[in-house]
């Protein structure tokens, strides 16, 4: 062995020789290789910028880009595996930051136009369609993300914390209500 790869670190010596075009390619060893060896790196840099259920959040939304965005597994040249997915975390934890900060808490005044008005014909239309979707479609494991997140719209961060769950949860079981209420309303029309 030269002393060459005895200068690497360990996360890039499990990598091996070679790995770097599976890598590319999507080949699921090589990937898999790259999460094990990488997941402290990405949660290391992801933990300087976020915390809690946010910092959670982006580690896994990073390593989904690498698993799923070829374009963005072949921005790594050679060089240094950790050093590059590193960068790639902090970026993209930085970009999460400034998007969460932007968010208006529910309950401001900033941003909303519409007043308050009683219920109306069309409001009652909406609420009993809503109470029709609840009985009929949604599954009661779900009626506690339906309401906290399309009934009472609170941000993905404070119903998840409400609730008692992660946001990768939150956000899985949002995604299932929507195509539930999709199907739904094809069906209403």
């Amino acid at each position: 062995m030269s002393s060459a790869i005895h200068d690497l670190p360990p996360t890039e010596l499990a990598l091996g020789s070679g790995w770097l075009e599976g890598f590319h390619a999507g080949d699921r060893e090589a990937l898999e290789a790259f999460y094990r060896g990488h997941f402290a790196t990405v949660d290391r840099a992801v933990g300087q910028i976020l915390a809690g259920a946010d910092r959670e959040t982006v580690v896994h939304e990073v390593f989904f880009r690498v698993l799923s965005q070829a374009e963005l597994r072949r921005q790594l040249n050679g060089g240094s595996p950790a050093a590059w997915i590193a960068a790639v975390a902090r970026n993209h934890a930085i970009d999460y930051r400034r998007r969460r900060d932007r968010e208006i808490p529910d309950g401001s005044a900033e941003g909303r136009t519409e007043e308050h008005h009683p219920p109306g014909d069309g409001q009652a239309a909406a609420h009993l369609l809503l109470e029709r979707f609840c009985h009929e479609v949604l599954p009661d494991k779900w009626r506690a993300v339906f309401d906290a997140c399309f009934v009472r719209q609170l941000t993905q961060r404070d119903a998840a914390r409400e609730l008692g769950i992660s946001r990768t949860t939150l956000l899985y079981q949002q995604h299932r209500v929507r195509a539930l209420l999709r199907s739904f309303s094809l069906e209403v029309e």
